[in-house]
């Protein structure tokens, strides 16, 4: 589990979705954090940059994840 304090959520950019609230990206650790409507956040590792920019660019953003990120990626909740 990762600590809220080791990154500030209101930093991390606002997305149009009714499930998906916020979407960031640490290209050095290739982490995507992913906060839902329902308010938790998780962390996928080993993503690449390139996904990142894809899922920004997502018309669907709900869509993109279930296809090309959940299940894909390894993940834990951030707390």
């Amino acid at each position: 589990m990762i600590s809220r304090g080791e990154r500030n959520e209101a930093d991390m950019p606002q997305v149009a979705s009714s499930v998906i609230s916020q979407i960031d990206y640490n290209a050095a650790a290739r982490q995507l954090h992913v906060t839902f409507a329902s308010g938790r956040t998780y962390v996928y590792s080993d993503v690449p940059g390139e996904v990142y920019f894809q899922f920004c660019r997502a018309a669907s953003k709900g869509e993109f994840f279930n296809s090309m990120i959940r299940d894909r990626y390894t993940f834990t909740e951030w707390r």
